[in-house]
């Protein structure tokens, strides 16, 4: 079956059929086999991309901005002061802008309503980089990287989410495994469980790939047997700092650590993290948790963060490929 993208946005998981998405993850190995290879062909020559950022961003705007020059694109960066988005210029009105100028537009930022938009409005791709909702270039990197890294078909491999489950990381976990048949684990406080009508989307995909879905706040259960285990921070700067003791007394049972690994009875269970991670005291936000609550590491002790089975820096290398596959499949020439 021939997968054709060209024109396509990339915006939520859900706007996927599986074949393409497996199509997505196909290319990505092609690409990064090939740069190791010296040999990557350049399908993005002329192609310019707006890179608008209402958050700030380490890996999701490096990994674009690599992933383009390799393949001769392009970039203009616009962060959080550099555009009027939203502000002087209505949504729409900078998308008609950005498409006559540009031949993608990649944002991150807040509302999924500002990049849907975008979309509507550009004439040409739009990327989610991260919205509040969800975050579906993370998700192509993780499946991407627990694919590669396991000697299963994705749809043999289980993995488990733990901590705070409404987050947009753990939003794109759960559709990103729900549509591609795995074994999906989420372990919460149930105040902190996703939305429910993502989980009924997400077990009406399940029904057609054969997704196995599980919600509970039992840790032991989710973990047995795991392929991966995958926790997001719980905390962050622009949070009201009455709040991270409650926060952290919540989900301080769903830490992953060394029993946390050891609970799943597999010995090849790997650990994954979209970064950045508070696993010692080296950032102010970690050092400032450690003199506050006493705890030298958050949502992952520095003994798992730091182990043979933290796949977690070939992970954020693989979020330049996936991204890159995303780009050359909707924006490149043969």
């Amino acid at each position: 079956m021939t997968i054709d993208l060209h024109g396509r946005h990339y915006l939520s998981e859900l706007d996927f059929t599986a074949a393409e998405i497996h199509h997505l993850l196909d290319l990505a190995a092609d690409l990064k086999d090939a740069r190791a290879a010296g040999a990557e062909r350049r399908h993005l020559v002329g192609r310019r991309l707006a890179l608008i950022f209402e958050k700030s961003s380490t890996r999701t705007r490096c990994a674009f901005e690599v992933a383009a020059a390799d393949q001769g694109a392009t970039t203009t960066y616009l962060g959080p002061d550099s555009s009027h988005l939203g502000h002087k210029e209505s949504v729409a009105d900078t998308a008609r802008v950005l498409g006559r100028l540009y031949d993608g537009i990649e944002y991150r930022g807040f509302a999924q309503d500002t990049v849907t938009d975008l979309a509507a409005h550009a004439g040409v791709p739009v990327y989610n980089g991260l919205t509040d909702r969800c975050h579906p270039t993370q998700s192509l990197c993780d499946v991407f990287t627990m694919r590669e890294h396991s000697r299963k078909p994705l749809e043999e491999i289980s993995f488990c989410y733990l901590g705070d489950a409404r987050n947009n990381t753990a939003n794109s976990l759960m559709a990103m495994g729900s549509l591609l048949g795995m074994d999906v684990r989420i372990a919460a406080p149930r105040s902190l469980w996703p939305d429910p009508s993502l989980v009924s989307a997400c077990r009406e995909l399940g029904r057609d790939s054969g997704a196995r879905l599980l919600l509970t706040d039992r840790v032991a259960e989710a973990v047995r047997g795991a392929d991966y285990l995958y926790t997001d921070v719980w905390v962050s700067m622009g949070e009201d700092h009455a709040r991270w003791k409650e926060r952290i007394e919540l989900l301080l049972p769903y830490q992953v650590n060394a029993r946390t690994m050891a609970a799943t009875g597999n010995p090849d269970t790997a650990f994954l993290h979209c970064l950045p991670a508070l696993h010692d005291r080296s950032t102010d936000l970690g050092a400032e948790l450690a003199d506050e609550h006493g705890l030298d590491g958050l949502e992952v002790t520095g003994e798992v963060f730091e182990s043979p089975a933290s796949l977690v820096f070939v992970q954020a290398e693989n979020r330049m490929h996936t991204i890159k596959a995303i780009l050359v499949a909707t924006l490149g020439s043969n």
